[in-house]
C-alpha cells in the first residue's frame, strides 16, 4: 500500500509539473477569446479529451511505436518546439486574439485548436508522453498502472477546471490586458521553444558527430 501511495504520489506531482495547467490557460485564453461560452468550453473538454487518449495511448505503446516508426524523443521535442516557437511569434504579434471566427466556422476552429496546439503540444507535449512512457514502464502491476491512469485522469481534471475558468479571467482583463498577456506569454513560448529545439537538437547532433 505505501508503494502505491508512493508511486500514485510521482505520478501526480510529475504530471502536473510537467503539463503546467496554470501555464497552458493563458494561451487558452487568447485563443477562445472570440468564441462564445459553450464554444469555449467545448474547446476545452475536447483538449483534455485528446490530450487523456493520447497519453494513454503512448503509455501503453509508446516504446513499441517509437520502434516501429523509428522515431526517437529527441525528434518530438524538435518538432514541438518549432511548433511553440512559431505559435509564440503569433502570439507576440497579437495574431492570435485578432482572429475573427465567423458562426458557421466555429465548430471547425473548435476542432482544429482543441487537437493542435492545445491538445497537442501544450498539453500533451513531448514532456508527458515521455513522462508517460517511463511511469508505465516502472508500474510493474495493474495495481500502479490503475493508479497512474488515476493520476493523469486527476491531473487533466485540474487542467479542465482551469480552461473553464478561463472565460471570468477574459472578463476581467479586458481587450487590452488579454492582448499585453497574449504578448508576454507569447515571449515566454518563444523561450521554451528554443529550450524544447536545443534539449532534442543536441542529442541529435551529438549521435551524428559520433557517428562520422
Amino acid at each position: 500500500m505505501t508503494e502505491l501511495i508512493g508511486f500514485g504520489i510521482l505520478s501526480f506531482t510529475t504530471f502536473f509539473t510537467i503539463i503546467n495547467p496554470l501555464g497552458v490557460m493563458p494561451i487558452f485564453m487568447t485563443m477562445t477569446s472570440d468564441l462564445d461560452k459553450e464554444s469555449r468550453k467545448a474547446t476545452a473538454k475536447k483538449a483534455i479529451l485528446a490530450s487523456f487518449v493520447t497519453v494513454i495511448i503512448f503509455a501503453f505503446t509508446g516504446q513499441i511505436l517509437f520502434k516501429f516508426f523509428g522515431i526517437s524523443v529527441n525528434s518530438f521535442r524538435v518538432v514541438g518546439g518549432i511548433i511553440f516557437f512559431l505559435m509564440g511569434m503569433d502570439m507576440l504579434q497579437a495574431r492570435l486574439g485578432k482572429v475573427k471566427v465567423q458562426e458557421s466556422e466555429i465548430k471547425t476552429y473548435v476542432n482544429d485548436i482543441s487537437i493542435t496546439p492545445l491538445a497537442i503540444p501544450m498539453i500533451c507535449g513531448p514532456g508527458a508522453i515521455t513522462n508517460a512512457i517511463v511511469m508505465m514502464e516502472d508500474a510493474k502491476t495493474v495495481e500502479m498502472q490503475a493508479v497512474l491512469i488515476g493520476a493523469i485522469i486527476v491531473v487533466l481534471g485540474i487542467t479542465l477546471a482551469i480552461l473553464l475558468s478561463a472565460g471570468k479571467i477574459i472578463k476581467l482583463l479586458g481587450q487590452t490586458g488579454n492582448n499585453v498577456l497574449m504578448r508576454l506569454m507569447g515571449l515566454i513560448i518563444m523561450v521554451i521553444a528554443i529550450e524544447f529545439f536545443l534539449s532534442g537538437f543536441k542529442p541529435i547532433f551529438q549521435e551524428i558527430i559520433s557517428g562520422q
